[in-house]
């Protein structure tokens, strides 16, 4: 199976204030690709998945 890109928008928290993100991840599945952004946005920002939320994962058209 071909990876195909998501674009995943949502937020995440640093110290009291949520900070919006968008990202594009390429995964074969829209649940990898949110697995995946939490896997990112964690090791990056060093926060757990509870301090992270996804609004919404759309397949974009490989722009």
């Amino acid at each position: 199976m071909t990876d195909q890109k998501f674009e995943v928008k949502g937020q995440f928290r640093i110290s009291d204030k949520w900070k919006p993100y968008t990202k594009v991840i390429e995964a074969p599945t829209e649940k990898l690709a949110s697995e995946w952004t939490y896997t990112i946005l964690g090791s990056k920002h060093r926060i757990k998945r509870n301090y992270i939320k996804i609004d919404s994962i759309r397949l974009t058209d490989g722009e």
